[in-house]
């Protein structure tokens, strides 16, 4: 996935109305303004009352949920045969609660960034951080936390460390 299809796809749905937030190491490249790696796919949030309509507009360009073990109505990758979108559904309440699907915290999705330029919607730096030090990592993991750290002046978890 080039930075370019990122941006495509994001403005695609945008301009359809749907409000995604970006994720995974495409919202690591938009918060720290620059491009750390290399990325198999598009991590995005989408609200639940729009992934029906997201998934209208993506198969009208060729996207299809590939057959995976791990599929669900909350967590899916759409791809065309050359680019991979990573679905995350979520839902809160009045009040903020997660209610469904993904549990991003309420106020982990007020982050902004921008690739090349495009100011996109994110998950907030300081959650991206949390986010990615939550499991064991993997050498994309350990870059990720190493630019978010330099960017923002997070400490850096032992576990993290190159």
């Amino acid at each position: 996935m080039t930075r370019q299809d990122a941006i495509e796809i994001y403005l695609l749905l945008a301009t359809r109305g749907i409000n995604v937030w970006i994720d995974g190491g495409f919202c690591v490249d938009a918060l720290v303004g620059r491009a750390t790696r290399e990325h198999g796919d598009l991590d995005i949030a989408v609200e639940r009352q729009d992934a029906d309509t997201l998934c209208a507009v993506l198969a009208n360009e060729g996207f299809s949920k590939l057959a995976r073990e791990d599929i669900s109505p909350w967590s899916f990758v759409l791809s065309d045969g050359r680019r991979n979108v990573d679905v995350h559904v979520f839902a809160y309440d009045a009040s903020g609660k997660n209610i469904y699907g993904i549990e991003y915290p309420f106020g982990s999705l007020t982050g902004t960034g921008e690739l090349d330029g495009v100011k996109v919607a994110c998950v907030a730096p300081e959650w991206m951080l949390r986010f990615k030090t939550a499991y064991a990592p993997t050498a994309k993991d350990i870059a990720d936390v190493t630019a978010l750290a330099q960017r923002f002046g997070f400490a850096i978890p032992e576990t993290h460390k190159a």
